[in-house]
């Protein structure tokens, strides 16, 4: 058995030449995990766009309906920072599909990863920073609904805080939201996590690991969750254009297999989403969110999940 991997073209929609927000990077990642035979295409498993009903679990009719129709106010479509389109509109639904397949694949498997995803800075009534559903938050939603799973734990350690995760779970049990991120960096408002660790500027690899070692074991054996959703943002990186930490390629990688095969030896079932990256080298960009595809197929392998 290999590792199950979701993808669908529709992850890429366009956006104005020069944009800042590395729409490529989705379709490059899918084609470097199969160049570099880190994946074979029978692994990838191809999402449907979920019905409207299922990303209303989470999001007000109003903006789900004010979204899909392109209706959305200046205002709000400047916070969400990238222009309205239909392409846009289906790219961003079927990525939500995307994360709630992965979940389920994760289930049944005990690892599963996503191409895209992590969309945690959406609110329920607006979007904000790059993020217009809040996919993490819907696929724990759906889980729930259909009695899949009842605890779930959320480990988001893209370098900006999962800000609109933690205000969507701030009074619901059931989820509990763990976020480590750049202390000072957007959002400039944050939120309240069930646990929430601020890193200092310039963090680097093993002072970051360590961190993230004296917290992750015990979550695990404190929540007990039926299923972990892993962001692995790789804006930590020294690289990265809006991440102020730096880790390198190789602890990015070190964190990848730290927080895999730590949830995974103690038994808990892990879906993994992108996050973010931005970098002005693409490529580097992309290999960087290949790692832990890398280290989940090394994990699996070794687990014989």
């Amino acid at each position: 058995m290999d590792l199950p991997l979701v993808y669908h073209p529709d992850y890429v929609a366009p956006l104005p030449e020069g944009h800042r927000f590395p729409m490529p990077k989705f379709q490059q990642l899918y084609e470097l995990l199969l160049a570099d035979s880190v994946a074979h295409p029978y692994q990838f498993h191809t999402p449907e766009r979920p019905p409207q009903k299922l990303i209303e679990l989470v999001h007000t009719p109003e903006y789900v309906q004010a979204y899909y129709e392109g209706t959305l106010d200046l205002k709000a479509q400047r916070r969400i920072g990238l222009p309205w389109s239909p392409a846009l509109v289906n790219r961003t639904c079927v990525a939500v599909g995307g994360t709630i397949l992965t979940a389920k694949l994760a289930l049944s498997h005990g690892l599963a990863c996503n191409t895209a995803g992590g969309t945690h800075h959406a609110f329920p009534s607006y979007g904000s920073g790059f993020c217009i559903f809040n996919d993490l938050a819907i696929a724990s939603r759906v889980l729930q609904k259909l009695g899949l799973v009842q605890k779930i734990l959320i480990v988001d350690l893209d370098v900006h805080q999962g800000d609109g995760t933690a205000f969507i779970f701030q009074d619901d049990r059931t989820v509990f939201t763990f976020s480590m991120h750049c202390e000072v960096n957007f959002p400039g408002t944050k939120q309240k996590s069930d646990l929430d660790v601020p890193l200092p500027i310039g963090m680097e690899d093993d002072a970051y690991l360590q961190t993230l070692a004296a917290y992750l074991p015990d979550l695990l054996s404190e929540v007990k969750p039926d299923l972990i959703f892993y962001d692995a943002g790789v804006d930590p990186h020294v690289g990265d254009r809006l991440g102020k930490l730096a880790l390198t390629d190789t602890g990015i990688y070190r964190r990848e297999m730290q927080v895999l095969s730590t949830c995974i030896a103690t038994g808990y079932p892990v879906a993994c989403v992108i996050g973010g990256g931005y970098a002005d080298d693409l490529k580097s960009l992309v290999y960087r969110h290949s790692l832990v595809h890398r280290a989940a197929s090394e994990v699996y392998r070794h687990f014989h999940l």
